[in-house]
């Protein structure tokens, strides 16, 4: 096995004494309880969660909803008309970023306007 390296260009003493303070045992705690009272619906209000699932996305089915033809569709998402295409017919999915904006676009469709 490998011994892992870390480069930095503080000193060993300058790396201690930005951390002599900091407990991460208490850190992995916290973020663990603030995880487990954010799931159980108890979580501060200062609270950040942010989720990182995408709804599955039929691209043929949206698209069709919109009523555009696979080129138009492309130029509105920003990718080829291939691209639609492979997505259609599975041969590959959409990037996250595609994936949310063809929600968005499903949940307001006059957002195609401003596109």
């Amino acid at each position: 096995m490998t011994k892992l390296k870390f480069d930095s260009p503080l000193t060993d003493e300058q790396i201690a004494e930005n951390f002599k303070n900091i407990s991460f045992f208490d850190g992995l705690m916290n973020g663990l309880t603030e995880a487990l009272a954010y799931e159980k619906g108890t979580a501060k209000a200062e609270t950040y969660a942010r989720k990182s699932s995408l709804p599955e996305i039929d691209v043929a089915k949206e698209r069709a909803l919109l009523n555009m033809t696979q080129k138009r569709f492309a130029t509105v998402i920003g990718v080829s008309k291939r691209t639609v295409e492979a997505w259609e017919t599975g041969k590959c999915t959409p990037s996250p970023t595609a994936k949310k904006l063809m929600h968005l676009l499903s949940l307001d469709p006059s957002l195609v306007q401003k596109l």
